[in-house]
């Protein structure tokens, strides 16, 4: 496919550059469908009389149904996006982005997605999309999936669809709440996706962070035990990445925490583990759930963080070699491989 992509675009550059517009059309429309002309403006970064023209086009070509409610696809139109994907995410130079990142980071597999998630949240919401499909790639009936909070879960969540091939999965939350929005907590996260995988989920009832005393207490309880035994039993387990600061302050950490992870130069944070850009442990927050040794004893640790300023964090994070599976966005993979004049 590479090298008739490489003809194409020597033969035919216009052809090429008209498809890759059109498919990213279709895509969004797909994606946030009703959705009216301007906001696909705003969501593809095209000028509204050039959206206007190539509406006209595809609508004629019956992909696209037009409403007062807004834009959809037609049965025709999802079916030439999805023949599309493979060719055009090879390109774009997705493919080679996924394995210059593998390669750079060591993994058993990257998926890069089109876009920056920084500056929109549908970039995040694909990202989400492509984690359920990784996961009914290779779930089986009966397995168990750990899962933790923030807005990138929270994503996976609602791109969350019917497990098939995987009946009577069981969800769980890696860890306790943090205190912040209740959908972005591990609990509703969990709850949700197993609801929407027509799955089974268990739920961990205990606040995060916690103090020493009130942890040893907690551990103790048999029914926290059955539940952490089960969590750290987890077949699959699915978790977002960080930035170091970010995640002190939606912790509502003390200052004195937030002077220890400055001081120690922390860039990013998972499972409550702080890290510095060589991969260091430089502070770590009591919580209930998942420690970072646990994910030894797990056969798929998918991570997804995406966003030219989780590059860093990112870097960091994997330099533990505890995740294998990564899902991120383009700005994130050229940030990465310190491809800086090809940021989006």
């Amino acid at each position: 496919m590479r090298a008739l992509i490489d003809l194409q675009k020597k033969l035919f550059p216009d052809l090429l550059d008209i498809m890759q517009r059109r498919y990213n059309i279709l895509h969004k429309i797909h994606l946030l469908e009703p959705i009216g002309r301007r906001s696909l403006s705003d969501n593809t970064d095209m000028a509204e009389r050039l959206i206007r023209s190539e509406i006209d086009f595809l609508g004629n070509q019956g992909f696209i149904h037009v409403t007062s409610k807004g834009m959809h696809l037609t049965p025709e139109g999802n079916k030439v996006l999805e023949q599309l994907a493979d060719f055009m995410k090879e390109s774009a130079g997705l493919g080679t982005l996924e394995r210059r990142v593998k390669e750079k980071l060591q993994l058993d597999h990257v998926i890069v997605l089109p876009g920056n998630s920084d500056d929109h949240d549908w970039v995040k919401q694909e990202m989400g999309k492509a984690c359920v499909s990784y996961l009914r790639s290779i779930l089986q009936s009966n397995q168990t999936v750990a899962v933790t909070g923030g807005t990138s879960m929270t994503a996976v969540a609602e791109m969350m669809t019917p497990l098939e091939n995987a009946q009577n999965c069981m969800f769980v939350p890696a860890r306790g709440g943090l205190g912040e929005r209740v959908e972005n907590q591990a609990n509703s996260i969990c709850a949700e996706m197993a609801k929407k995988a027509n799955g089974k989920y268990r739920l961990l009832y205990v606040p995060d962070p916690i103090g020493e005393e009130s942890y040893q207490s907690i551990i103790a309880e048999p029914s926290i035990i059955e539940i952490l035994e089960l969590i750290k039993a987890s077949d699959v387990v699915i978790h977002g990445i960080g930035d170091a600061w970010t995640m002190a302050k939606r912790r509502k950490a003390s200052q004195e925490v937030l002077d220890t992870i400055t001081s120690r130069k922390a860039v990013s944070e998972a499972f409550g583990y702080y890290f510095n850009e060589d991969g260091d442990v430089v502070y770590k927050v009591r919580t209930v759930g998942l420690q970072l040794e646990d994910l030894a004893h797990t056969n798929c640790v998918i991570a997804i963080a995406g966003g030219e300023s989780k590059a860093t964090a990112i870097q960091s994070y994997f330099k533990q070699g505890k995740s294998n599976v990564l899902i991120t966005d383009e700005a994130a993979a050229h940030r990465l491989l310190g491809d800086s004049s090809l940021l989006i």
